[in-house]
């Protein structure tokens, strides 16, 4: 029995010693992972904030466009209904003219 207690114990002790050191690289080891997943995060999240901005600003330009487009469709509607009134005009005068005539 005390041939296996006495390695046994040897095994512990040093398991024991280097159960610190081991513990301090670990805790070492986790602070280290700690900050890089908070780094990866930040940087995560300023690529979706900046992406986000990107997609604001293109809806913003688009409405801008659409609008603008909207503006001149509304414009032609308008000067071809001033045509066609003027042109209605005019014919309905060229026939009042030829009436009298």
């Amino acid at each position: 029995m005390k041939r296996i207690a006495l390695p046994l114990l040897a095994a512990g002790l040093f398991l024991t010693a280097c159960s610190d050191r081991t513990q301090n690289s670990m805790a070492a080891d986790a602070d280290a992972a700690t900050a890089d997943a908070r780094a990866t995060t930040a940087n995560a999240t300023d690529d979706v904030d900046a992406a986000l901005d990107d997609a604001g600003r293109s809806m913003d330009n688009a409405g801008r466009d659409i609008g603008a487009g909207l503006d001149r469709t509304g414009d032609a509607i308008a000067n071809g209904a001033d045509g066609a009134a003027d042109a209605t005009g005019r014919a309905l005068e060229n026939a009042g003219k030829a009436i009298r005539d």
